[in-house]
């Protein structure tokens, strides 16, 4: 024998693999298998600790078939754990699958590797099998089913498992509540979570940070304070999770005070940070209107990865400042799809659609695919320029390219047909979605409704009822405007009450605007002026808007000068209502009082704008 397989069975096969340099894998694994004439559990398992990809794992697993080992169950567990530690999980399932009867180690192992992978579900579903096979769970076991039930929002199944954790005596390891509180964090039970936490007798950063996560996540940032300053009373150092968590909820409802606490804790106490800290202060202090405060910061990070130059980005964008954006993304010194799509979606947002067709062309010249996102903003410019052949030619390119059609792509695609004249084409597409989401048939109530097809707008609507898919206040701003286009009074009455009565939508201010547009387009202006009047909110320049149009039509001068006094109170200066006002004064004969107003936008540097309805205005931004 030789005098390397004389040595203790780790150091044997430490020993053969040196000899990798003259042998090849397959030539190692078959010298110690055949020189091993009666290998135990121990050297087996050696063996497979050595491996150092799955190629030699597979190789080695091939030599324990070939000499009639594959009935050890331990070994096989070994290999299945060592299959998940290299990342191939249908390998790991595979081998698991072979063994009659898996002990609680490999159903541990498997479930562990699902809950870290991009398919938490099959966890709970190995978790359900090894429960029915009569393994009961451990500590180990139930934080993994806990973060796939986080992973997935399955509540129903975390209180499941929090009940049988609780039952089998390990609902007080702290490993195991810390992950029930992060199961109901991530369901948004807040409420729920903090019963959790307040069981908890030893806590952990990890149960702090939960927690603050979770109060970050609903807006509390009173709750956030307490939490962090309580945290700091029973001795315990914040880490960069609990940073991260105090400055989103300062950036998510902009705290600046709370925030820049969280600033001068760090610069006075010299906390450790990372990237990922400074990038969430940049963005806190933009999100909070403080853009010299986030340049700042931003410009004392020694590292910066272009998470902070698309903070930058964004900051100025954010806040119209276009040049501004566009100096900083010019010096991303690498730009990827995220860079790119944060100044595309800048430039729709301003209106500036050719701008971003021209980067979106810049961004393909560079080398970068689009995504979904890029797709999405791209399809935007050509609905609001209604450029079909340039919509076609982003279309086509969704299909050369293969490109998987999410929801949300094919939703941008129908409102680009319908937008730009193509109902018809418009229709073809939604009716072969696969999948729609209230969205999509918000999206082509509205179309149906922006081309006069009043009833068949509502026939939509009835069908998507139906379908059990519940309207939103989007849903009944399409529908009104349907209604208003078609001059279906009557049905428009019915829907605006059926908001609250049947779906407990309370009528915003551009539902009451759909219907003011509707009685008055109908000639029904003290029924309108009567709706206003008993409006629970405020009327805003869009409600007026619609009444004075409808001035207009009818030629009413008095209730239009009464309805410009209201305008002129709101402190809005719109030059489609002073050019509206202008032509009811010219329909008039009344010249002198038309000058005026074209005197007022002369003086003001008022321009006039492209014709754009307010209502058609408001249904855009909407949806």
């Amino acid at each position: 024998m030789s005098s390397v397989l004389k040595l203790k069975p780790a150091r044997a096969v430490s020993g053969v693999f040196f000899l990798a340099s003259i042998h090849t894998q397959t030539q190692i694994s078959k010298t110690i298998l055949q020189e091993l004439k009666s290998p135990t559990h121990q050297t087996l398992h050696c063996l497979i600790d050595q491996c150092f990809s799955l190629k030699q794992l597979k190789l080695v697993h091939t030599q324990i078939i070939l000499h009639g080992l594959a009935t050890q169950v331990l070994t096989l567990g070994k290999l299945v754990s060592s299959s998940v530690q290299f990342g191939d999980l249908r390998y790991a399932h595979h081998l698991f699958d072979q063994i009659p009867q898996p002990n609680k180690f490999m159903f541990n192992h498997l479930i562990k590797g699902y809950s870290n992978s991009n398919d938490p579900t099959m966890s709970l579903l190995l978790y359900r099998r090894m429960v029915s096979a009569g393994v009961l769970p451990n500590q180990f076991t139930i934080p993994f089913v806990l973060k796939a039930c986080s992973a997935k929002s399955c509540y129903w199944v975390g209180v499941c498992v929090h009940a049988q954790s609780i039952k089998l005596g390990m609902g007080s390891h702290v490993c195991v509540q810390n992950s029930i509180l992060t199961v109901y964090v991530a369901c948004g039970l807040i409420p729920s979570a903090r019963r959790v936490f307040e069981d908890i007798s030893e806590r952990t950063l990890v149960s702090w940070n939960s927690m603050i996560a979770g109060y970050s996540k609903i807006g509390w940032c009173k709750e956030v304070f307490l939490l962090f300053r309580e945290m700091q009373q029973v001795g315990l150092e914040p880490d960069v999770f609990t940073l991260v968590g105090l400055l989103s909820v300062s950036s998510k409802h902009g705290n600046l005070d709370l925030g820049r606490f969280v600033h001068c804790y760090i610069v006075i106490t010299g906390i450790k940070t990372d990237l990922v800290v400074t990038n969430a202060l940049v963005d806190m202090y933009a999100k909070c209107g403080r853009l010299k405060y986030a340049e700042s910061v931003f410009d004392q990070m020694l590292d910066k990865d272009v998470v902070s130059w698309t903070c930058m980005i964004n900051a100025y964008a954010n806040h119209g400042l276009i040049d501004c954006a566009l100096r900083f993304f010019n010096q991303v010194p690498v730009k990827n799809v995220v860079s790119w799509n944060s100044i595309i979606w800048c430039h729709v947002q301003e209106g500036l659609y050719g701008e971003a067709v021209e980067l979106f062309y810049r961004m393909c010249g560079s080398g970068e695919l689009p995504n979904d996102a890029t797709l999405v903003a791209i399809l935007s410019c050509c609905s609001h320029m209604g450029d079909l052949a340039l919509g076609q030619q982003a279309h086509n390119y969704i299909y050369d390219n293969n490109i998987i059609l999410s929801v949300t792509l094919c939703n941008a695609i129908i409102d680009m047909y319908a937008k730009c004249g193509a109902l018809q084409t418009a229709m073809d597409i939604f009716f072969g979605m696969p999948e729609k989401n209230v969205v999509s048939w918000n999206v082509v109530i509205r179309a149906l409704a922006l081309h006069g097809f009043g009833k068949e707008a509502i026939e939509m609507f009835e069908k998507m009822w139906a379908s059990g898919v519940c309207p939103d206040e989007i849903t009944f701003t399409g529908l009104l405007s349907a209604c208003s286009h078609s001059g279906l009074v009557d049905m428009g009455k019915r829907y605006f009450d059926m908001m609250s009565s049947t779906f407990g939508i309370y009528p915003d201010v551009e539902h009451y605007a759909c219907m003011v547009d509707l009685l008055g387009r109908r000639g029904f202006l003290g029924e309108a002026i009567s709706l206003i009047q008993n409006m629970p909110i405020k009327p805003d320049v869009v409600v007026w808007s619609a009444l004075l149009g409808a001035c207009r039509t009818y030629g009413n001068l008095a209730i239009g000068k009464q309805i410009m006094k209201q305008l002129l109170e709101l402190g809005r200066y719109d030059s489609g209502l002073y050019v509206l006002l202008s032509n009811m004064y010219s329909e008039s004969q009344r010249w002198d009082d038309m000058k005026n107003i074209r005197k007022i936008l002369d003086e003001n540097g008022i321009k006039k704008c492209r014709a754009t309805s307010f209502i058609e205005k408001a249904c855009r931004e909407s949806i």
